[in-house]
């Protein structure tokens, strides 16, 4: 380490985070652990890693952004340099604005190189808090209210989710916040932007008259500070934020380097979003720890359908190391031909969020030869719990071995299907258990965490798996996505591994559909490949051959357009649960209005509401004299399902 000093920063500029040595086994892990965590790592902030990062790395590139999927246009670059200078410059802002270490900096944008601006100069100033773009307006109010948001950052374009409107929407119903600062679209000409209201201000403006080579706070981030504010889940229920301590997302930067190999030479293409604790930790402050350059493909990343067709073509002109993508994307891709495109580059491929299919990951290692390695996230863990490394091939499932100085356990579920203190034998599944210094700094909202940690202080993660003679972790799913057909559990995983290895099948996804009997039924939904085709049938009979157990064989099969997706690209089984649901509603008014005789243009209408809502809606004037009976024959029926139902006139 130099003893050189950042001006007013009382830290020395170190070096930038190196694997000490290649992993490949356990035991590997257990080499680096023989040097005490507090002598293997120093660093105390994020900010320190980017000031060690911009000293080491200076006029290489960090990010480039390209402005749309075509290959022949011109990207837009920063070196390491620039970056750690413009987070200097947003960082002293926020100050300027009175953001101090305890307020928080809301963040509205989509892919560009400001997010990074307004992730790491908030966590220099304050509490970064990154909103998904696609909440409402009040899932939106809600999450700035809980976290007291002081600043909120927003891109000051409609083109990208309609955020500059919802920015101006959001402003008067935030108590807390003093000040929208618009972040301009890139290339937009300087001063076309027009008269912004009071309280609203352009971002560049504002950053390019601060310092640039120092914190004028004069803050010493410690380890314990909390850096940002993560919302956790899909789009339902109220508000959970989690809270990340600067040491916890800095030993997920040195970890993942340390177990994934990451070094200089690497450029890897982040198409995760950056509300995501996948984007920002993982493949954001990890590669850029370790002088990686991190390629942003364009605002809307792989929701652009002209990145997702120019893929390859954009691998061979960028020539990216590594390639990391949710399944659902993988699954894309596996449809985008090469077309001579040469992917050579590209050694590590990687892929979380959700569990790989058997027939997928196969897929796409006979069509670009690249073995697909899964690694274990989530937002309570600042991003990482497992990574599979670089030359460990692991089956579909497999997650990787756990991170230096963490630990890691199995436990049997209770009969409420939570985590009992009961730990499982090797190669039994359960519920999987962490303990780890990257673990979070708890929900804001104290009242969140009694379900997040056991009695004992483990995180109960709610995955499931199990850890096979290699020590590595395999998940089989969530414990909330089992499906429970009288008291028996069911994982989906079985049935969508049946079904997933059907040559027409892109993606496949099973829940429970609600039964007066068993309380749920397995049903499986899914899409088919381009041009493909296949019965519902014809599914069913596969998969049923291919599941042993006879209460998992699924009672029917739904082919449907697309899967409903979170904005991750993770299959959001809340919506396929209440489209089973109305299915099965469906079903049941049909076999009442037949027995009452009722002809089709007179049945009810039958619709979900949310996810944990299917209204029927009766026409009184179409089922005429019947309407009573009709009524009274569907509440009877309809009440034993467990799922809420409510029948009312149209």
């Amino acid at each position: 380490m130099t003893t050189r000093h950042d001006n007013n920063y009382s830290t020395p500029v170190g070096a930038p985070f190196r694997p000490a040595l290649p992993v490949r086994s356990l035991a590997d892990i257990r080499k680096l652990e023989e040097t005490p965590l507090e002598q293997a790592l120093t660093v105390r902030s994020t900010y320190e890693i980017f000031r060690n990062a911009g000293h080491a790395f200076g006029n290489k590139t960090a990010l480039t952004f390209l402005r749309t999927g075509n290959p022949a246009d011109e990207p837009i670059r920063w070196s390491y340099a620039e970056l750690l200078a413009r987070i200097h410059q947003t960082a002293n802002m926020l100050h300027t604005l009175g953001v101090g270490p305890d307020d928080a900096v809301a963040v509205l944008l989509p892919g560009c190189l400001e997010y990074h601006l307004a992730l790491w100069g908030g966590e220099a100033a304050g509490i970064v808090q990154p909103l998904n773009p696609l909440l409402t307006d009040e899932k939106l109010v809600a999450l700035m209210t809980a976290g007291r948001a002081k600043v909120l950052i927003a891109y000051g374009s409609d083109s990208e989710s309609g955020m500059w409107s919802k920015a101006m929407r959001l402003r008067g119903q935030v108590p807390t916040l003093t000040t929208v600062l618009r972040v301009a679209p890139h290339d937009e000409a300087p001063g076309t932007a027009g008269t912004l209201p009071e309280g609203v201000a352009e971002f560049d403006v504002l950053r390019a008259a601060q310092p640039d080579d120092r914190l004028v706070s004069g803050r010493d981030i410690a380890p314990t500070d909390i850096a940002a504010y993560f919302h956790t889940g899909g789009t339902t229920g109220a508000p959970k934020l989690a809270r990340h301590s600067h040491g916890a997302q800095v030993f997920t930067a040195w970890a993942s380097v340390q177990v994934a190999g990451m070094n200089e030479n690497g450029i890897s293409i982040n198409g995760y979003p950056l509300f995501h604790v996948a984007g920002v930790l993982p493949a954001s402050l990890s590669s850029l720890s370790a002088g990686v350059e991190v390629i942003i493909p364009t605002p809307s990343l792989l929701r652009n359908k002209e990145v997702l067709a120019n893929y390859w073509k954009l691998v061979a002109k960028y020539r990216p190391t590594s390639l990391s993508a949710v399944p659902t994307v993988l699954a894309a891709l596996a449809n985008v031909p090469l077309d001579g495109a040469d992917i050579s580059s590209i050694t590590y491929c990687r892929t979380g969020a959700a569990v790989l299919a058997p027939e997928l990951a196969a897929r796409f290692e006979r069509l670009f030869g690249l073995h697909v390695h899964e690694s274990l996230g989530m937002t309570e863990m600042a991003g990482i719990s497992t990574i599979t490394p670089p030359g460990v091939d692991g089956p579909a499932g497999c997650v990787g071995f756990r991170l230096p100085y963490m630990q890691m356990r199995v436990v049997a579920l209770d009969e409420n299907g939570n985590a009992s203190d009961r730990e499982v034998a090797p190669g039994e599944q359960g519920m999987v258990l962490f303990k780890s210094p990257n673990v979070f700094s708890g929900f804001v909202d104290p009242a969140d965490n009694a379900k997040a940690f056991t009695a004992d202080g483990w995180l109960a993660t709610g995955d499931l798996g199990w850890i096979d003679s290699e020590e590595r972790l395999n998940l089989t799913g969530r414990s909330k996505d089992l499906i429970i057909r009288s008291g028996h559990n069911i994982d989906p995983k079985t049935i969508e591994d049946a079904l997933g290895a059907h040559p027409a099948v892109q993606l496949c996804a099973a829940v429970g559909a609600p039964d007066a009997y068993a309380g749920e039924l397995p049903v499986i939904f899914a899409t088919l490949v381009p041009g493909a085709s296949a019965t519902e049938e014809e599914l069913l009979a596969f998969t049923a051959e291919r599941v042993d157990e006879a209460p998992a064989k699924p009672k029917w099969v739904s082919v449907i357009e697309t899967m409903p997706m979170t904005n991750v690209g993770k299959i959001y089984k809340p919506e396929l649960r209440a489209m089973a649901a109305r299915q099965v509603v469906s079903a049941t008014v049909v076999e009442v209005c037949v027995s009452l005789g009722l002809p089709e243009a007179a049945r009810p209408v039958v619709k979900t509401e949310g996810e944990s809502l299917v209204r029927v809606l009766i026409d009184n004037a179409a089922a005429g004299a019947l309407a009573a009976s009709l009524q009274e024959r569907l509440q009877k029926a309809l009440e034993p399902l467990p799922f809420k139902t409510r029948i009312g006139a149209q």
